[in-house]
């Protein structure tokens, strides 16, 4: 950025030797430790963020659908209590009620489980990339 000093031309810096070049590997893993844990760390605040965000909007659609869905019922039965009698009416809509909550909980518990858990995958592979390449092997082809 603006502040940083440019870094020299590595052509035209002078060679060094093996004995500094593995002195300098500590430092450079310990660079590259902190880069994958800062990776994580704003991959899973992202990630969380807008988990967070949407889990709110959807309370927010819930309240207010909850309070359409009364009235719908309501309607319901009243129609229905045009053609028998009112308890029955009653009766028939919350089976049918029952039956939609049962189908919920089911679809919601298989999204739940094919969800969970919120691993980091992005920063996962980058550090078995690093992985692979500081031992010098390349990915295995499946």
């Amino acid at each position: 950025m603006y502040g940083d000093t440019p870094k020299p031309d590595p052509r035209h810096e002078p060679k060094r030797s093996l004995a500094e070049l593995i002195a300098d590997v500590p430092r450079l893993l310990g660079e590259l430790v902190r880069g994958e844990i800062e990776s994580l760390k704003s991959e899973m605040v992202s990630k969380l963020t807008n988990a967070g965000i949407g889990i709110g909007l959807f309370v927010g659609a819930a309240f207010v659908a909850l309070f359409a869905l009364m009235v719908l019922i309501a309607a319901a039965i009243m129609g229905l209590a045009e053609v028998m009698a009112g308890w029955a009416a009653a009766l028939i809509v919350a089976g049918i009620l029952l039956l939609i909550v049962a189908i919920l909980v089911f679809v919601g518990l298989a999204l739940v489980k094919k969800g969970t858990p919120p691993t980091p995958t992005d920063t996962i592979e980058s550090i078995k990339s690093d992985v692979r390449a500081i031992k010098g092997t390349r990915k295995r082809r499946s």
